[in-house]
């Protein structure tokens, strides 16, 4: 790192991270006491430093929750802390935090370096300190050609940068995001999101970025937090939620998934014996799989493996024979739906040879890789 590039980071960090701790957290709106819970006591221990996405679909009460930590909203019930301070009464303005909203929230009669300023003025520092800070905040986004500039003469990239300098200007011991990318173009989105991660790794800052796009949670977290109607399903880094999903919810909103009935002849320390696709396996498992249970198997789309059936083909599916029903090509991969015995089964082949793609209709030998299968339970309870 260069000189320069040390002072900026030395600039925009604050004195020490901070620990976001939520406790029995709930929230209702409305009078009602019978009514559904927003968030429903749920608890998180956020790390100082840490990158924390809150993932979910629209209604999952990741927003809210975030609201809570920010000061927008009063919990019903439980405790926010911040470095084990109870902060449920503390006004947002005087919380150590910064918030980045989807909509910027830009003030348009202001220029690009008072919209960053604006937030040292009311804290009244000198206007030496206020010029330090914020051309550091600027030359850190590349904004600095564009001081003068108002918002409106900005693309939407270059607002939400300045709406990162603003918040950064201020050291918060915790960042908060609000789903600040989904406003962009998706190449912009991309590049924005290894911006942020890329500033938030430099600095340090501990911070809650919340969306509904797995992809910015599966990039940018150190760990995700997946939320269904107001509970926490899982907390777990990218890899192991992908990989390990506490429950069906979480392994059909995180990527591309198989789900296929087996039968469990066995099961325990982590493995199960399944019977699927007309033969024999044994894959990792749920804690929560046992014999004689109803249980799923969960294969990704990359893990399953299709060959070419040679002589005489089969009469009609059945056993690990499979009929190619469609394909589509992406370039870097084809992905085929194969009709299987146990239903419809999505495999996508990286990279293939011409010699190593199937036509519809062609019959295939279907398996996948076990030690990248999942076996779950169906009894619909969160967690681990």
């Amino acid at each position: 790192m260069s000189q320069q590039s040390s002072e900026i980071a030395e600039s925009l960090t604050p004195a020490a991270p901070g620990r976001v701790s939520l406790r029995q957290l709930r929230k209702v709106y409305g009078d009602d006491p019978g009514a559904a819970p927003a968030v429903d006591d749920i608890d998180l221990e956020i790390e100082p430093g840490e990158f924390i996405t809150l993932l979910g679909p629209s209604g999952c009460g990741k927003t809210t929750t975030l609201r809570m930590i920010a000061g927008f909203e009063t919990p019903t019930g439980g405790q926010v802390r911040l470095d084990d301070q109870l902060i449920n009464r503390v006004a947002p303005n005087h919380r150590p935090m910064a918030m980045v909203f989807q909509s910027y929230a830009l003030f348009p009669h202001l220029s690009v370096y008072d919209n960053v300023a604006f937030g040292l003025k009311l804290r009244k520092l000198s206007a030496q300190d206020i010029r330090a800070q914020v051309e550091a905040a600027l030359t850190s986004m590349n904004l600095s050609q564009f001081a003068e500039r108002a918002p409106h003469q900005l693309s939407g990239g270059q607002q939400q940068r300045v709406a990162l300098a603003r918040a950064l200007v201020m050291r918060p011991k915790v960042l908060l995001f609000d789903e600040p990318l989904s406003n962009l173009d998706a190449k912009l989105r991309v590049q924005m999101r290894g911006e942020i991660r890329r500033l938030q790794r430099s600095l340090g800052i501990t911070s809650v970025f919340v969306t509904h796009d797995q992809d910015e949670a599966m990039t940018m977290s150190d760990r995700i937090v997946v939320m269904n109607v107001g509970v926490i399903e899982q907390v777990d880094t990218p890899q192991e939620v992908y990989r390990r999903p506490a429950s069906v919810f979480v392994a059909d909103f995180i990527g591309r998934a198989n789900f296929l009935d087996a039968a469990v002849h066995q099961a325990g320390d982590g493995q199960a014996r399944i019977e699927v696709l007309g033969r024999s396996w044994t894959v990792p498992a749920h804690a929560r799989a046992a014999h004689g249970q109803p249980a799923t198997l969960l294969i990704r789309p990359e893990s399953v493996r299709l060959a070419r059936i040679e002589g005489d083909a089969p009469a009609r599916v059945g056993g690990s024979a499979g009929r190619t029903v469609s394909s589509m090509f992406y370039g870097e991969s084809i992905e085929y739906e194969i009709e299987t015995e146990a239903g419809t089964i999505v495999a996508a082949v990286h990279d293939p040879h011409e010699d190593q793609t199937f036509e519809p209709g062609e019959f295939v030998e279907v398996a996948f890789e076990e030690g990248r299968a999942w076996l779950m339970p169906l009894d619909g309870e969160p967690g681990r």
